[in-house]
């Protein structure tokens, strides 16, 4: 499966600094101090719908991330999925009377455009689940003759009492865990099951539903969490830097996978840090394909809306933060693009060396794009009202917020 095209990052004189990033499973900052190539994966769409903006806030901070990476000289290599085989893809197909197939390479077509359209940094690789499933047969296998999982009516469970450190992702209790299971794709009332969070390995075959080869397991398809371990231990290997994706993948989503992995490899943990993107809401609720209260991407695009403006709307809350969407916001971002814009328009203005080391200071500190947006309204605020002799700065300026907050002015 091919990515989308990348937007050129400009570079900067100096040198970044390290990124310094909240790890939800220590609950507190880390310095990251990856070596030459910083690795990260980051869990892709499941497509049976078009990108809303709460895919688009995630999809940011880890841009964000790939770009203060950059910043200090290092390559990145980044990695994400497609979950193109899946019960809600499933579902929506059959609602709709239409191919899955074919309902999944359209929704992964928009979700190209759109990250085009944001200037996201692709992947590069990007692996939808299908693709996959000749290296995950072979893991749930593995997983079956260590004692790890097991069978139950023909589909195959995960035991996770097999790994010492399940629950070091999350760090929730036991009664919350089989909440949060229930609610995101989990099965833990199902009669049989040795502990009511195992989760599926492989689902048999089901009448009228997509199935592949499973070697030993039977026909069937993978489940959610080995799905992404196997692209991520194919690509990047254990230990890799950081992990990805919105909060309400901490649990059960990265705990199963890291335990999956660490159980395979006998190697702890998985990622140096989980890293996970506030929620996205609208009148009062988490924007979600269930309850249809979104904003996509491709409409706003469609009414107008200057991409750059779509993404300084997602860099005025804080990555972690869970925040409304507003017509306000837009509006918001609207005029502070046009304010910047303005701005560097200018043959000269105020020295930016400053700014550029103020906007490294706030992207390494946890993605702080508030404190980088203010900083850049400063700049912009005394351009208007003093102006300056430094020609060159306003091509600092445009370079700085391209590089670091993937903004073109």
């Amino acid at each position: 499966m091919h990515a989308w095209p990348a937007s050129e990052v400009p570079a900067l004189p100096g040198q970044g600094r390290d990124l310094r990033i909240h790890d939800t499973a220590t609950g507190g900052l880390v310095t990251l101090d990856p070596g030459p190539v910083a690795r990260i994966y980051v869990c892709g769409i499941t497509p049976y719908d078009a990108t809303h903006l709460g895919h688009a806030a995630t999809y940011n901070a880890f841009d964000l991330v790939q770009r203060v990476w950059l910043d200090t000289k290092r390559q990145v290599h980044y990695v994400q999925n497609v979950t193109d085989v899946d019960d809600p893809l499933l579902e929506r197909a059959d609602r709709d009377g239409v191919d899955w197939a074919v309902l999944a390479e359209k929704e992964t077509a928009l979700f190209r455009e759109d990250m085009t359209a944001l200037r996201m940094l692709p992947p590069r690789h990007y692996i939808g689940a299908v693709e996959a499933i000749p290296g995950i047969v072979p893991l749930v296998e593995r997983l079956r003759e260590m004692g790890a999982a097991y069978e139950l009516d023909g589909d195959i469970y995960f035991s996770v009492e097999t790994d010492p450190n399940f629950g070091q992702v999350s760090n929730l209790d036991a009664a919350a865990m089989r909440l949060l299971s229930a609610e995101r794709g989990g099965d833990p009332d199902r009669p049989g099951k040795k502990n009511p969070l195992d989760p599926m390995l492989w689902m048999a075959a089901r009448e009228g539903e997509p199935s592949w080869d499973g070697g030993s397991l039977g026909r069937g398809r993978p489940g959610w969490h080995i799905e992404c371990v196997a692209i991520a231990l194919d690509h990047l290997g254990m230990g890799f830097d950081v992990q990805g994706g919105g909060s309400d993948l901490a649990f059960p989503h990265h705990e199963m996978g890291a335990s999956h992995a660490q159980v395979l490899t006998g190697e702890f943990p998985m990622a140096k840090a989980y890293v996970h993107a506030g929620m996205v809401g609208l009148h009062g609720e988490k924007m979600s394909k269930s309850k249809g209260n979104l904003v996509f991407v491709s409409a706003l695009r469609r009414d107008g809306v200057d991409p750059a403006a779509i993404r300084l709307a997602l860099l005025s809350h804080h990555y972690r933060a869970d925040w409304e969407w507003t017509d306000q916001t837009l509006q918001d971002a609207l005029t502070r693009l046009t304010h910047w814009r303005a701005a560097v328009s200018r043959p000269d203005g105020p020295s930016a060396d400053t700014l550029v080391e103020e906007l490294r200071e706030a992207m390494s500190n946890d993605l702080d794009t508030p404190t980088a947006l203010s900083a850049v309204d400063c700049w912009a605020a005394a351009q208007q009202s003093k102006g300056g002799t430094d020609t060159a700065a306003p091509g600092l300026v445009t370079r700085a917020v391209d590089a670091l907050l993937g903004v073109a002015l």
